[in-house]
C-alpha cells in the first residue's frame, strides 16, 4: 500500500503544477481585460458660448437690440451718453469674440454724438444685470490667398436685367436722423410681427426683452421719418395693449408711442 503511494506522488505533484499554472494564466489574462475595458467616465462637455456681434457704426438704439438678442448685457462708457441716435464708435471686447456664457456677458460700448438731437432719457446700462466677460478664443484672422498664375479673363457677360426693389421714400426728414435700412423689413411689418409674438408666445425674460426692443426700434425708426412710421405706431399700439392683457406689461411702450404718433402725424402733414 505504501509502495503504491510512493509511486502516485510525482504525477500528483505534475497535476497539481499544472493546475497552478493554468490557474495564473486564467488570472492575468482577466486582468488584461479588465483593464482594457472602458471605465464609462464621461466625456467633458464643452461650455456653451456666444459670440459678439458686430455693431460698430450703428445707432445706439439699434446697437443694443442686437446685443441683446445675442443674450448679452452692455454698458456706455465714455462722454457720451446712451441717446437713441448717437452713434456707436467702439466696442469690447471686439466683434467675432467668443466668449464663455456667463448668463449675459458685459460688453462695454464707446458712442459718438451725431447732428440729431440728443432726446428723451439716456441708457448707459442695460434693463438686466451683466456678468462677468470671459474670452475663449479670438477671431482666427483669414489668411491670405496663394497667387496664382496669371490667365486671361473670359469676356464678361452682360448681367440679366433683374427688377429693382422698391426704396423706401421717408414720410419727411430729420437732420441728421439715420436713414432707414433698406435692407430691414418696413416698419408696418415689424409692428405687425410683433403683435403676432406677443398673442402666440408666453412672458419670459427673452419675449420681453424682444418686446422692449423691438418698440424701441419702431417708436425711433418712426421719429426719424422712416416710411410709413404712422401705420406702424398704430400697429405698435395695438401690441402695447395686447401685452398689458397678455403679460401685464406695456403701459410705458404704449404711452411713449401715442406720443410718438402725435409727433409722427404732425411733421407729415
Amino acid at each position: 500500500m505504501a509502495l503504491r503511494i510512493a509511486t502516485r506522488l510525482p504525477r500528483l505533484a505534475i497535476v497539481g503544477l499544472v493546475l497552478l499554472l493554468a490557474s495564473a494564466t486564467l488570472a492575468v489574462g482577466a486582468a488584461k481585460r479588465m483593464a482594457a475595458v472602458p471605465q464609462g467616465a464621461p466625456a467633458p462637455v464643452a461650455p456653451p458660448t456666444v459670440t459678439v456681434p458686430d455693431i460698430a457704426g450703428q445707432a445706439f438704439v439699434f446697437a443694443k437690440g442686437t446685443l441683446e438678442d445675442a443674450g448679452l448685457a452692455w454698458k456706455v462708457v465714455g462722454g457720451v451718453h446712451g441717446y437713441a441716435a448717437n452713434k456707436v464708435a467702439k466696442q469690447s471686447p471686439a466683434a467675432g469674440t467668443k466668449l464663455k456664457d456667463t448668463g449675459a456677458p458685459t460688453i462695454t460700448v464707446t458712442l459718438e454724438r451725431t447732428s440729431y438731437p440728443e432726446q428723451g432719457e439716456p441708457e448707459d446700462v442695460s434693463p438686466y444685470f451683466g456678468t462677468s466677460v470671459q474670452p475663449v478664443g479670438l477671431p482666427k484672422a483669414t489668411p491670405a490667398p496663394a497667387p496664382t498664375p496669371a490667365t486671361p479673363k473670359p469676356a464678361a457677360k452682360p448681367a440679366p436685367a433683374t427688377a429693382k426693389r422698391a426704396t423706401r421714400t421717408p414720410d419727411f426728414v430729420v437732420d441728421g436722423a439715420p436713414k432707414e435700412p433698406q435692407k430691414e423689413m418696413p416698419l408696418p411689418r415689424r409692428a405687425h410681427l410683433l403683435s403676432t409674438f406677443v398673442a402666440s408666445h408666453r412672458k419670459t425674460p427673452a419675449s420681453v426683452r424682444r418686446f422692449l426692443y423691438q418698440n424701441s426700434w419702431i417708436v425711433t425708426g418712426a421719429r426719424f421719418g422712416w416710411w410709413h412710421g404712422a401705420q406702424a405706431l398704430r400697429e405698435l399700439i395695438a401690441a402695447d395693449r395686447a401685452a398689458q392683457q397678455r403679460w401685464g406689461l406695456g403701459r410705458k411702450s404704449e404711452r411713449v408711442a401715442i406720443a410718438a404718433l402725435a409727433e409722427v402725424e404732425a411733421r407729415s402733414k
